[in-house]
């Protein structure tokens, strides 16, 4: 039996109400840039391949969904920083009952926060540990 093909996430469609606000939004958050609208999406392109596209629904609500992004340790300071500088509180664990508390899963560290659109953002510095 021959290994299975390598398969990498290219792209995922992000939902916001207003996408050059939310796209700004976490870009700077993450200390990345927002690219070159293509089509209808706005992209944030994370480094490793992968872009968030955010794409704007003007007529129905947005659904809000988790995205957890892995941060190199010597930068997870910053983006704690750049949380408190524009004023968003950060929580210890996804339910977001303990503010302005960081996390020590893994061994690393990590925070999770609310974007302009409600979607549950996770900041780590250590992938999950697997079975």
């Amino acid at each position: 039996m021959s290994a299975a093909p390598h398969i990498e996430l290219n792209h995922t469609a992000v939902y916001a109400r207003d996408r050059r606000r939310s796209a700004d939004f976490l870009a700077g958050i993450l200390g990345l840039e927002v690219g070159a609208p293509f089509g209808p999406f706005l992209p944030v392109d994370l480094g490793n391949g992968v872009t968030l596209d955010y794409y704007e629904l003007r007529d129905e609500p947005v659904q809000s969904q988790h995205y957890a992004f892995l941060v190199p340790e010597e930068r997870f300071d910053a983006v704690i920083a750049r949380l408190e500088e524009a004023g968003v509180t950060y929580y210890a664990d996804p339910q977001h009952t303990e503010p302005g508390r960081v996390n020590s899963l893994f061994g690393g560290r990590g925070a999770y926060f609310d974007d302009l659109d409600g979607h549950n953002m996770e900041v780590m510095t250590r992938p999950y540990v697997r079975p």
